[in-house]
């Protein structure tokens, strides 16, 4: 029998109560033979029944620590056990669906792209609603000579049944975590993944540190995948969502994402900060109070409560920093050299000052 070209390496994103479904699909959908190694970062006991016994069923290498994991923590832990060409990164919300897998290798071989990015969709019902199909990142310096950050998501919102058959393989600067497919070699290159950004634009970084490295980033859009984010949430996935888009990792990742690449705090970051806390606000906050007041006066009530949820918020990361100290897991940052202002870009096509 032939040997695995891919390792898939499943991560939480920001709740549990989508393992078995996404692991699922996982092996329903995938004929192209691989391995998995699953990481499971402080699942409830119900999930982490459900994964002991399916690693056993199933064959799968099961990675389990007794605290929460940054997304690159999980991701480099992963990593750290892949001894195939490929390794796919993919959310524990995820779905996917049949020929996904062989999709994405085809184009990595076509090509030669060290990262691949599939056609990802968003919500219930799965695989109706473009979440991402492609994109820019990259970084630019202004009239004043300050380096900025140019990000842009292709489709976002667009019908797939209207959009699919518009869409093409192709270069492309951006991929997101969701799920890729990476050519293990950059690695070697590129080191491992920084887990200085804490929860939020690591793919950003990534794929930045690929292009600076010399590799291609390609979409395909024959491989065709969903994330399923909440509300609802179950009563378990609480904490890990409270601390996954917390305040402090937003702040400490945004802040690592400016000071690696020199980047100027303009516009998009201050964008950034004000938007402190959407994600609980909109997922949790918001959903309970409209619960109490049966909708009725129920902003006033959801804005006092996110007033009372920050300092919680706080504590949680604090009581979470002292559990990654207990179990000897505090993050590793990548360094970067600075910018060179001759490094290429695919946007220099259409624009003089684009530097990577």
């Amino acid at each position: 029998m032939t040997a695995p070209l891919i390792t898939i390496v499943v991560v939480p994103r920001e709740r549990f109560s989508c393992t078995q479904r996404s692991l699922e699909s996982i092996y329903g959908h995938t004929n192209t033979p691989f391995h998995l190694i699953y990481v499971d970062g402080n699942s409830p006991k119900a999930v982490r029944c459900y994964l002991q016994g399916a690693a056993q069923s199933k064959g799968f290498e099961l990675v389990r620590t007794e605290c929460y994991l940054h997304p690159n923590q999980a991701r480099n832990l992963g990593l750290a056990r892949v001894a195939t060409p490929y390794v796919v990164f993919i959310d524990n919300d995820v779905i996917v669906s049949p020929g996904w897998l062989e999709a994405l290798v085809d184009c990595a071989e076509a090509t030669g792209a060290s990262v691949v990015g599939p056609l990802m969709c968003q919500h219930e019902p799965v695989h109706q609603e473009i979440h991402f199909a492609g994109g820019e990142s990259h970084i630019w310096m202004d009239k004043v000579g300050r380096y900025r950050l140019r990000e842009k998501m292709a489709c976002q919102g667009q019908a797939v049944a209207k959009m699919r058959y518009q869409l093409r393989r192709q270069p492309t600067e951006l991929a997101e975590f969701h799920c890729v497919l990476v050519r293990t070699a950059i690695f070697a290159q590129i080191g491992c993944l920084d887990e200085a950004m804490l929860n939020t634009k690591e793919h950003l970084d990534f794929c930045m540190s690929v292009t600076r490295a010399g590799g291609s980033i390609y979409f395909e859009p024959a491989a065709l995948v969903t994330y399923v984010p909440g509300p609802p949430l179950e009563w378990s996935d609480l904490h890990y969502y409270m601390l996954r888009w917390s305040d402090d990792w937003t702040l400490a990742s945004l802040h690592r994402l400016r000071d690696k690449w020199g980047l100027a705090e303009d516009g998009y970051f201050q964008s950034k900060y004000k938007r402190l806390g959407w994600r609980r606000y909109g997922t949790i906050i918001e959903p309970f109070a409209r619960s109490l007041t049966l909708g009725i006066g129920s902003g006033l009530v959801a804005r006092v409560l996110a007033r009372l949820e920050r300092p919680l918020n706080r504590y949680l990361t604090a009581q979470h920093q002292q559990a990654q100290q207990k179990h000897q897991l505090l993050p590793v940052a990548v360094d970067l050299p600075p910018v060179p202002a001759t490094t290429p870009s695919l946007a220099q096509a259409s624009s003089a000052h684009s530097i990577l």
